[in-house]
């Protein structure tokens, strides 16, 4: 045992230890053979010289719910969503005509929130993200008769705007032929459901028409957002349920569906000028879409060359805009808005440091359940049915 240094003559050595010495740190810290001070901590008392343990105290205290974080750290503290399977509908069907608004309040949305029937509405979100993970839009993939059928429709209501030019007016949003190509987008929902839909549940269309119909914006206010895209995601999560979208299918309905949804509402924009709808101004990801950066985020996970970074980079975006949603994403914001890309569009910018695409994919994923799954004002418009019931159960 390694001592500390003392003076070993007999006038400085310690007296022989007492027959029962105090129990103080003192006396224990000690040497048993010369009595000197020692640097290594006395060994501690034997079980029978000390009092029993106190009562039992389990050791992980309960979790405390901290109501005072910022929206932003909730989002980052949250768990990522997984993807789920869709719970495809079986016979006898019940579909309820038509389907009807449920959550008036933020206490219907918690409801809402815990049920079986959200977390596989937003599994399936997870899914065609996941489906699309290190694909370009341009890869080949498996095109479903109902794929096809879907890229028809939307090519169709395209060629509405083309027969339907914007009219001559002065106010700069809110072009009124909108109102006219909305009216025969309405008109013609039933046949292009028709199109699909196999005769034993042809009887669906009253309860998925209104999720279509919703998809492109709002008549009356000649405005689109984030809620009606969430529309479009929902009608298309109704077609799984019944069947018609197989996972097979996923890659295809974000490469081949969704890319010509978010083609036909970027020239109803321009062409009829619609306002945001409960935009949140320069603070959100865009005036319109959210899902096109979930999905085109997923697209470059594991990219060898480009990162968030590169969308600074005037070349790539011109180069891969039409290989890669979350550049064509960018690149339109660039190009209708004016300015420093820092100040009217600060929260991509922001996502642009993250150092990798994985991360900006699992952040993006959490903000689209919390800042749009999770907001009433978007929300209280969302219906409810036999397809995407109100209450779990599915």
């Amino acid at each position: 045992m390694e001592l500390e240094k003392h003076d070993p003559s007999p006038e400085s050595q310690s007296p022989p230890p007492p027959q029962n010495p105090p129990t103080t740190t003192a006396a224990t810290n000690c040497c048993i053979n010369c009595g000197g001070p020692t640097i290594f901590p006395p060994e501690p008392p034997s079980r029978s010289d000390i009092s029993p343990p106190p009562a039992y105290r389990p050791i992980r205290s309960p979790a405390i719910i901290n109501n005072n974080l910022s929206p932003q750290q909730s989002i980052i503290l949250a768990p990522v969503p997984k993807s789920q399977k869709v719970p495809t509908l079986s016979p006898p069907y019940h579909f309820q005509t038509p389907p009807t608004k449920r959550i008036h309040s933020p206490d219907d949305l918690r409801r809402f929130h815990d049920t079986t029937t959200a977390a596989n509405f937003l599994g399936f979100v997870v899914s065609l993200s996941e489906s699309i993970r290190s694909h370009k839009i341009s890869d080949s993939c498996h095109l479903s008769p109902t794929v096809s059928a879907l890229v028809s429709l939307l090519q169709t209501l395209s060629q509405f705007v083309d027969e339907i030019p914007p009219a001559a007016q002065s106010s700069r949003y809110g072009n009124h032929s909108y109102r006219t190509w909305h009216s025969k987008m309405v008109e013609n929902a039933e046949s292009f459901m028709l199109q699909f839909l196999p005769q034993d549940i042809r009887c669906a269309t009253l309860e998925i028409i209104p999720y279509f119909t919703d998809s492109f914006g709002n008549e009356s206010r000649i405005d689109y957002g984030t809620g009606h895209e969430t529309n479009f995601a929902a009608w298309l999560y109704c077609l799984a349920r019944l069947g018609l979208i197989k996972e097979e299918d996923y890659q295809a309905v974000v490469s081949r569906v969704f890319v010509k949804y978010l083609d036909l509402m970027r020239k109803l924009q321009l062409v009829y000028c619609l306002e945001p709808a409960g935009s949140h101004g320069v603070w959100g990801l865009d005036d319109y879409h959210f899902l096109p950066f979930v999905f085109g985020s997923s697209q470059l996970i594991d990219h060898k060359y480009m990162k968030p970074k590169s969308i600074h980079n005037e070349d790539i975006l011109e180069s891969f805009t039409n290989e890669y949603l979350y550049l064509s994403c960018v690149a339109f914001v660039k190009k209708v808005k004016k300015g420093p890309f820092s100040e009217h569009s600060p929260m991509l910018n922001d996502i642009s440091g993250v150092p990798n695409w994985n991360k900006v994919n699992t952040g993006l994923l959490k903000m689209y359940k919390a800042e749009v799954l999770g907001k009433v004002p978007i929300m209280q418009h969302f219906l409810f049915g036999s397809l995407i019931p109100w209450d779990s159960g599915i």
